[in-house]
């Protein structure tokens, strides 16, 4: 393998986009927040999580209805 190949697919040469606005992220320690651009993508993220406005497909394991066992 040569050292340009190395290179090139390191990690820190990796470029995504970012999940909320779909800019460009440098996968390196200049974007802590990565695969986010900023931390205000990753809170809007969350966000849509906390709200569930994403969720992931399937059936519930708990419902609504099932209450919580305290030790």
């Amino acid at each position: 393998m040569s050292d340009q190949a190395a290179t090139t697919n390191s990690p820190s040469n990796l470029v995504v986009q970012c999940p909320q606005c779909k800019k460009p992220v440098h996968w390196n320690e200049r974007y802590p927040h990565r695969p986010f651009c900023s931390q205000r993508c990753q809170q809007l993220d969350f966000g849509e999580w906390a709200t569930e406005k994403n969720t992931i497909a399937g059936a519930s394991v708990i419902s609504d209805d099932d209450e919580w066992q305290s030790e």
